[in-house]
């Protein structure tokens, strides 16, 4: 590893590496060196728009340019193949969630990453939101007493330039539940302390995906529960086609609430209010940008700081475990049944 700033390499020529990762990754320290993209006209075109010299359509190319970490947002389907490229190179990866369309290929990326001594780390941005860290501190200090139930309201509208093989292509993991409801479970996860064990579910096509579009991995809306271990229940609504309905995560405990308004979001906004017997307080929240925190996280990692997981940040056994829960979710509301969740194949 050279000493920071890292030297990056970029796997996808992205919305999200252009939109939000390109920053990040600089405010961090770190240094992008290159852009892969199956496109050699489309690598160029992102290099040339946000400054990086080094354009390729070659993986071996990318991996070869003194590169010390990779960032991978590329389809769903195309991760793991690539980030088993990254790590038997020695490099260390943060990757897009979800992590691969198995539970299976997912295991292998994390095996693969720590067998080869390197960080991996899963691109959820949500539980580096100051929201969701306050709710999570105000649980850990007892401040709602024990908690009973939560709700998560993450339905949206997916903007014409997001769509593409988000609605049209089932092979590349579109949908919304392996696009948001993973999402949803990392988020849970972070703020509860504990893993779901059971999810019920149903889904739908609302229309987003036009005509013609039946394949049931394509749903564009879905609703259900999740069961926790300590007995919480967790009901979520995650969609690509509400408009104007804004986010939420809310947390019902024994002895108060905690209301998170506006924050199932990329952007650092939205507020906490706390509502107990006293009344109800606005809890204070940093506005810290979600990314940053991310790879200042991934950073420390590599410098031999302590796990990506410490910091906050997710890690590659968090992205999969977030996937876990989506491919039960994904199950639910196929069979019309409750599924299990099984963390490990």
């Amino acid at each position: 590893m050279s000493a920071l700033p890292a030297r990056w390499g970029l796997i996808g020529a992205s919305t999200i590496a252009r939109e939000w990762m390109v920053g990040a990754i600089r405010a961090a320290g770190g240094e992008i060196v290159s852009v892969m993209s199956a496109s050699a006209d489309r690598a160029r075109a992102f290099a040339d728009a946000n400054g990086i010299g080094t354009a390729t359509d070659s993986l071996p190319a990318l991996l070869g340019s003194g590169i010390d970490a990779v960032y991978i947002s590329t389809t769903n389907e195309l991760h793991k193949a690539q980030h088993l490229a990254a790590v038997a190179a020695g490099k260390h990866v943060l990757c897009e969630k979800p992590l691969a369309l198995t539970l299976t290929d997912a295991q292998d990326m994390v095996a693969a990453a720590e067998a080869a001594g390197v960080v991996m780390g899963t691109n959820h941005h949500l539980r580096n939101a100051g929201t969701h860290r306050a709710m999570r501190q105000a649980i850990a200090e007892g401040r709602i007493g024990t908690p009973l139930s939560a709700r998560v309201k993450h339905a949206v509208f997916l903007p014409p330039h997001l769509q593409g093989w988000r609605i049209t292509n089932p092979a590349a993991g579109g949908g919304v539940i392996l696009d948001i409801t993973v999402h949803d479970a990392d988020t849970l996860r972070f703020v509860l302390g504990e893993d779901p064990v059971s999810a019920t579910a149903c889904a739908r096509q609302a229309g987003i995906a036009g005509a013609g579009s039946q394949d049931p991995a394509l749903a564009d809306e879905v609703m259900g529960i999740l069961r926790f271990p300590s007995g919480v229940m967790a009901q979520f609504h995650d969609a690509f086609t509400t408009r104007f309905a804004g986010t939420g995560f809310e947390v019902y405990g024994t002895e108060g609430s905690l209301i998170g308004v506006d924050c199932m979001t990329q952007r650092p906004v939205g507020q906490v209010l706390l509502r107990t017997a006293e009344g109800e307080t606005e809890l204070p929240v940093e506005t810290d940008n979600l990314y940053v925190r991310a790879v200042t996280a991934f950073h420390a990692a590599v410098r031999g700081e302590g796990p990506i997981e410490t910091r906050g940040a997710a890690s590659g056994a968090d992205g999969v475990k977030s996937l876990a829960v989506a491919l039960a979710v994904a199950e639910a509301a196929a069979s019309g049944q409750t599924r299990s969740i099984r963390y490990a194949v």
